[in-house]
């Protein structure tokens, strides 16, 4: 039994998919009935409600289950505290392979959301456990949740500049490594960044976007007012829209940029790209 935490996300819906095409048993760590039947019909065997900040609710999640692949709710002020929670427990119960779900470059202290999963890898180094640990870049699946503004203002707009550089991956070559790591051998005790074959800027978004569309897509770089009033009207709290902030201020100083090398040899293929991303999920 593989337990999945923080399994209702994409992320998780996308490794149950993935776990379950391999015919292997999962348990789906879930906030609440309704989030668990639907990881269910994503192909999880059975599902556990518990919080990630409830030790006891931990340890009995963790019963019984060979690995665990963790993943801390997406931008969380608690993701040293669930991690701690989720460690304690696998330790608890002598699982036998501990997955945490982290991100490309969490050496950086100016992005607080990355810096928080370095200390969770720390912990991860000074539990005893065998781990793997997974780095992905941005997903591409992230240009989906632009989709009804491009395909209805014919603009692709965000908060940091136009020429901002940034290495995408696709969410399903994530979800397939991580079915790969916990399934098959010699990959206890390592860590793998995953990215994809194109760093593109929104500029160079927005001509993938015009060619795939058949339609001219601008690419426009919105007023952080405006990107807050919107973060707001999402259910995004203060320190989401702060640690955000902090993150498109790194990017457009920085760029976010990754080496598909890893993940190709991984994989044993060339990762997507994201014109054939485009053309296998955005839909015209």
């Amino acid at each position: 039994m593989i337990l999945v935490t923080g399994s209702a996300g994409k992320t998780g819906q996308q490794l149950i998919r993935a776990l379950a095409s391999r015919q292997v048993p999962v348990r789906a760590m879930v906030r609440n009935d309704q989030a668990g039947k639907f990881t269910i019909s994503c192909g999880a065997t059975e599902y556990v409600v518990a919080d990630m900040g409830d030790k006891t609710a931990m340890i009995r999640a963790c019963q019984n289950a060979r690995s665990i692949y963790h993943i801390c709710p997406n931008v969380s002020p608690n993701e040293v505290l669930f991690g701690d929670n989720v460690i304690m427990a696998a330790k608890r119960v002598g699982v036998e392979h501990f997955v945490y779900h982290s991100v490309l470059h969490p050496q950086t202290q100016a992005m607080p959301h990355h810096w928080q999963k370095l200390r969770v890898e720390e912990r991860l180094f000074e539990s005893g456990l065998s781990f793997t640990i997974l780095q992905p870049a941005a997903y591409m699946q992230n240009v989906q949740g632009y989709r009804d503004a491009i395909l209805k203002n014919r603009r692709y707009s965000v908060p940091y500049s136009t020429k901002t550089r940034t290495t995408f991956v696709d969410l399903e070559d994530v979800a397939e490594v991580g079915s790969i790591v916990l399934t098959e051998s010699g990959h206890k005790n390592a860590i793998y960044e995953l990215a994809g074959p194109d760093t593109l800027t929104p500029a160079d978004i927005a001509k993938r976007l015009s060619a795939h569309l058949g339609a001219e897509i601008e690419a426009r770089m919105i007023g952080r007012d405006e990107w807050i009033q919107s973060a707001k009207g999402k259910g995004l709290d203060t320190y989401q829209i702060e640690t955000l902030l902090a993150m498109f201020d790194y990017y457009e100083q920085f760029g976010f940029i990754g080496n598909p090398t890893v993940l190709a040899l991984l994989l044993g293929r060339n990762p997507t790209s994201f014109s054939s991303y485009l053309n296998r999920s955005f839909a015209r």
